[in-house]
C-alpha cells in the first residue's frame, strides 16, 4: 500500500515514526472525517480515499513493513532517508522475526547463511571472535551498532536486535575507513512511550540447549519509558560435547520525551560470552589430485580452553526536531570489551620411529591464544534539512563524527603439565608430545584433559590506537517525480599510534597521520509505481594499520613497516560500480531486487619477505570482484512470508608485485556461488517453514591474496586448502494457542550434514558447522 501517490514521499520526520505513533495519527484522521464522505460548503459530495489501519505487534520494530514480518521498510540508519526499496544499493535486511524463525542466535551463524558473506577462521589474523568477509573483502572491523563502529573482535548476539542490515559494496562515505566490501549494521531495540508490553521466551533442546529471553517495555508516563532485554543461553556444541557455548546478556534503554519535538535516550548493553571452543577437523590428502579433504576428529578441546568476550557499552541518543524542516540528532557512545582465548588445534601426524609403540598415525595438538582489551569513544552528530529543490523533495544531511579507539593486545603464558604419551618429530626435532589417538587406533583416555594446561595472563605486547575526525555531506533530491539523485562526500583525518614491547626485540613505537576522501553517487528512475532501476558508484579506503589485532604482521592485515616507517603507504582504494532494479510488489509487502556489480581494489598492501617482517613493496596489488546478486523479502500473500537471495561472483588477482604468479587466481575465502532461502506459511493458528543455504567451495589463505597453492610437475597450479561446498536445510513449525502464547519447534541441519565454514590458511584446522539440533521454544506476549 503506497503511503502517498507516486513520486511524493513523506518527510523524514514522518517516515521515521514508530507503528504506535503512526496508528495514533491514523486514528485521529479517521475520527476527524466522516465514514463515507465529507460535505463542502456548497454541499458537493467529496469522496474520500479508503483508510486502512494496520495492526502492530507488541514489540514492533519502527523500521518494519506492517503485515510483512520478513521485510523492513526503512533502514535504522537515519542517513538513509528513503525506504530501502528506493535506495540505489544492495542492502540485505534480516528482521527480528526472520532471525527468530531461523533458530540461529549468534551473529556469525546468522551471517554465514547470507549470500555474499563468508566467515573466516579467527587464527587467520584474528582469533578473538567473529570475522566476516563481504563480497571477497575483509570486514572483520566493519561491524556497526546503530551506525557507530563497534571495534574489537567480540562475540555478538541477537537478543537485543530489531534488525541486521548488510550493506553490500564499498561505503566509506557512511562508515569511514574500511568497508571495502560492505558493512554490517546492528539495529538495537529502543524504549518507546507508545505502549507497555512484555515478551518472554524459554527454549529447551538437544545438546543440553537452554535459552531464556525477556523483552519488557514499561511506560512510566507520557514522557518516560524504560525497556529491558535480558538473556541466558547455554548449549553444548551439537555432537561435539563437552565443548559448549554460554551467553549472559542485558540491554537497558530509557527514553525521555518532554515534547513531541525532543527526546533523549540512554542505553546500556552488556554481554558475557564464554565458549569452550572447538576448532573442528583438519585437512589431509593430496590437493594436486583434488583429494585433500577434512578428516573427522574426536572432540579434543581441553577442559581448560576458553574463548570469551565481556562487553559493556553505554550510549546516549538525542533527537531534536528544530522545525518542520530541520532535525538534529546526536549519538554518543563509550564502550569496553575484554576478549581472550586459549584454544587447541589438531592435525594429523605420525609418531617417530623412536616412540615405544613404533610409528603409527595419530593426531597431535597445537595451542592458539591471545587476549585483547578494547576501550573506545565515539560521537556522531547529524543535521537533517528538508526542502524543495527543482520542484521535488530534498533531504540534506550534514554530519561530523569523532572516534577514539584503543586496543591493547597480549598473550597468555600457557604451560602444558600433563604427562606426554608419544614421541613425534617437528620443527624443533624429535621430542615427547601429546597424541590423541593411541597405537590401537582408538581415542586415548582423558583426551579432554590430556595437556593439563596451566594458564596465566602475560603482559601486553601491542598497544594500538586510532583517533579519527570525520565530516560529511549527503544529499537526496527528486529531480522529477520519477528521477532521484543520491550523493555524498566524506573527509576523514586520523592519527595513529602503535607501541610494541617484546622481551626479545625490545620496545618499538610507530605513529603517523593521514587523511582521505570518499564519495558515493547514485541515481534511481521509477519505471512505474512498483518498480525502479538504479545506477551507483561508491568508494572505500582501507588504511595501513587499520586492523587492531595483528600489529606488524603485514601478511595478516597488520601494519606494513618498510625501512622502519609506516607512513609511506597510500590507503587501499576500492570502487564499486553497480546497476540494479527493485520491485516493491503486492502493496509494498514484497521486495524483489537484482543487481550486477564490480568492485576493484587498487593499491593493495603487499609484502616481500615473510609477511611478518616485510622488506619491501607496499601498495602494489590489485584485485577485482564481479557478480550478480538477487534478493527477495516479504509476503506474497498475508499468510506466506519469505526472505532469501543468491550471488554468483568471480574474483581475480589482477596485479601482484610480491608474487606475480598469483595473477589471474581467485581470492582467499571466496565463494563463487551462494544461495539462501527461508519461507514461512501460516494456516490459521499453525505455521510451517523451512530454510536452505548453500555455499560453493572456498579456499583458505591470507586476506586480499590468492589462496594457498602448489604447482604440479607440468607447472600448473592447484589450491591447497579447500573448504568443501555444502548445502544445509532447516525446518521449523509454530502453533499459536492464543494471541498471548505460541510454541515454536526448530530442527536445524535437518539431515545432519557434515559441513565446514572455513579453514585456517595451512589447513591445520577446519571450522565445522553445527550438527543437527532440535529446540522447542515457548513464547509469551502481553
Amino acid at each position: 500500500m503506497r503511503e502517498l501517490k507516486k513520486g511524493v514521499k513523506r518527510p523524514v520526520s514522518l517516515r521515521r515514526l514508530g507503528a504506535g505513533s503512526a496508528a495514533a495519527i491514523g486514528l485521529s484522521a479517521a475520527l476527524a472525517a466522516t465514514p463515507a464522505a465529507a460535505q463542502s460548503n456548497d454541499d458537493e459530495e467529496v469522496v474520500l480515499d479508503t483508510l486502512r489501519i494496520e495492526d502492530a505487534t507488541a514489540d514492533v520494530n519502527p523500521n518494519a513493513e506492517p503485515g510483512a514480518p520478513y521485510k523492513a521498510r526503512t533502514s535504522g540508519d537515519e542517513r538513509l532517508t528513503r525506504p530501502i526499496a528506493e535506495l540505489p544499493q544492495t542492502i540485505t535486511v534480516l528482521t527480528e522475526e526472520q532471525i527468530e524463525d531461523s533458530g540461529y542466535t549468534d551473529l556469525a551463524r546468522i551471517l554465514d547463511a547470507q549470500p555474499g558473506v563468508t566467515v573466516a577462521t579467527g587464527e587467520n589474523g584474528n582469533a578473538f571472535g567473529d570475522r566476516y568477509i563481504i563480497r571477497g573483502q575483509e570486514a572483520r572491523s566493519d561491524v556497526f551498532v546503530d551506525g557507530l563502529r563497534d571495534p574489537g573482535m567480540t562475540t555478538r548476539e541477537s537478543f537485543a536486535l530489531d534488525q541486521i542490515e548488510i550493506s553490500k559494496g564499498p561505503n566509506s562515505t557512511f562508515a569511514g575507513r574500511g568497508t571495502a566490501g560492505g558493512a554490517v549494521n546492528l539495529i538495537t531495540k529502543q524504549a518507546t512511550t507508545d505502549y507497555d508490553f512484555i515478551k518472554a521466551s524459554a527454549g529447551l533442546g538437544s545438546d543440553r540447549f537452554v535459552r531464556a529471553t525477556l523483552d519488557a517495555n514499561v511506560v512510566a508516563s507520557d514522557t518516560l519509558a524504560v525497556r529491558a532485554n535480558a538473556l541466558y543461553g547455554y548449549t553444548e556444541i551439537p555432537d561435539r560435547g563437552p565443548t559448549d557455548r554460554e551467553r549472559l546478556g542485558l540491554a537497558i534503554s530509557g527514553t525521555y520525551s518532554p515534547t513531541q519535538d525532543f527526546d533523549l535516550t540512554l542505553d546500556y548493553y552488556g554481554l558475557r560470552a564464554e565458549d569452550n571452543a572447538d576448532l573442528g577437523d583438519y585437512l589431509e590428502g593430496d590437493a594436486s589430485t583434488g583429494d585433500r579433504k577434512p578428516v573427522e576428529t574426536p572432540v579434543y578441546a581441553q577442559s581448560e580452553d576458553f574463548q570469551k568476550s565481556d562487553v559493556d557499552v553505554f550510549t546516549g541518543r538525542l533527537n531534536w526536531q528544530i522545525s518542520d524542516t530541520m532535525r538534529f540528532t546526536n549519538r554518543m557512545r563509550y564502550g569496553m570489551s575484554d576478549n581472550g582465548y586459549v584454544v587447541t588445534g589438531a592435525r594429523g601426524t605420525t609418531t617417530d620411529a623412536s616412540d615405544p609403540n613404533g610409528s603409527y598415525d595419530t593426531i597431535s595438538f597445537s595451542t592458539h591464544q591471545g587476549w585483547q582489551d578494547v576501550e573506545y569513544f565515539a560521537n556522531q552528530a547529524n543535521l537533517l534539512i528538508e526542502s524543495e529543490m527543482l520542484g521535488g523533495e530534498n533531504d540534506l544531511i550534514i554530519g561530523i563524527e569523532y572516534t577514539d579507539q584503543q586496543v591493547l593486545n597480549g598473550v597468555y603464558d600457557v604451560q602444558n603439565t600433563g604427562a606426554t604419551n608419544c614421541i613425534v618429530s617437528g620443527r624443533g626435532g624429535v621430542s615427547p608430545s601429546w597424541c590423541g589417538i593411541g597405537p590401537d587406533g582408538q581415542v586415548v583416555n582423558g583426551i579432554n584433559s590430556l595437556l593439563g594446561r596451566q594458564i596465566d595472563r602475560a603482559d601486553w605486547d601491542q598497544d594500538w590506537r586510532m583517533k579519527t575526525i570525520s565530516a560529511y555531506v549527503m544529499d537526496t533530491v527528486d529531480l522529477t517525480t520519477a528521477l532521484t539523485l543520491f550523493g555524498g562526500v566524506r573527509f576523514d583525518r586520523f592519527d595513529f599510534d602503535l607501541d610494541l614491547q617484546s622481551a626479545f626485540s625490545g620496545d618499538t613505537s610507530y605513529d603517523y597521520s593521514d587523511d582521505f576522501w570518499n564519495g558515493h553517487l547514485g541515481v534511481t528512475y521509477q519505471l512505474f509505481e512498483d518498480g525502479m532501476i538504479y545506477a551507483s558508484a561508491s568508494t572505500a579506503a582501507d588504511v595501513n594499520c587499520g586492523e587492531s589485532d595483528v600489529g606488524t604482521n603485514a601478511g595478516y592485515g597488520g601494519c606494513i613497516v618498510i625501512d622502519g616507517q609506516i607512513g609511506g603507504t597510500k590507503p587501499e582504494r576500492s570502487v564499486n560500480l553497480e546497476l540494479g532494479t527493485k520491485f516493491n510488489l503486492f502493496e509494498d509487502k514484497f521486495l524483489l531486487t537484482a543487481a550486477v556489480f564490480q568492485i576493484t581494489k587498487d593499491d593493495v598492501f603487499e609484502t616481500a619477505g615473510s609477511g611478518y617482517e616485510p622488506i619491501g613493496t607496499g601498495n602494489t596489488g590489485k584485485n577485482r570482484v564481479r557478480g550478480v546478486e538477487l534478493g527477495l523479502a516479504g509476503n506474497i500473500t498475508p499468510q506466506w512470508s519469505m526472505q532469501g537471495g543468491l550471488t554468483v561472483m568471480d574474483a581475480e588477482v589482477l596485479e601482484s608485485a610480491s608474487n606475480p604468479f598469483t595473477e589471474g587466481m581467485t581470492l582467499s575465502n571466496f565463494a563463487d556461488f551462494q544461495a539462501q532461502f527461508q519461507t514461512r506459511y501460516q494456516i490459521d493458528n499453525f505455521a510451517l517453514g523451512f530454510a536452505i543455504k548453500h555455499k560453493s567451495k572456498r579456499y583458505a589463505g591470507q586476506p586480499d591474496t590468492a589462496p594457498g597453492y602448489g604447482t604440479r610437475p607440468d607447472g600448473s597450479f592447484y589450491y591447497s586448502q579447500p573448504v568443501p561446498a555444502y548445502t544445509v536445510g532447516d525446518l521449523f513449525a509454530e502453533y499459536r494457542f492464543n494471541r498471548n502464547m505460541d510454541f515454536r519447534l526448530n530442527v536445524n541441519n535437518l539431515t545432519n550434514e557434515d559441513y565446514y565454514l572455513t579453514a585456517y590458511r595451512s589447513g591445520a584446522f577446519v571450522y565445522k558447522g553445527d550438527a543437527r539440533q532440535i529446540v522447542g521454544t515457548l513464547n509469551l506476549r502481553y
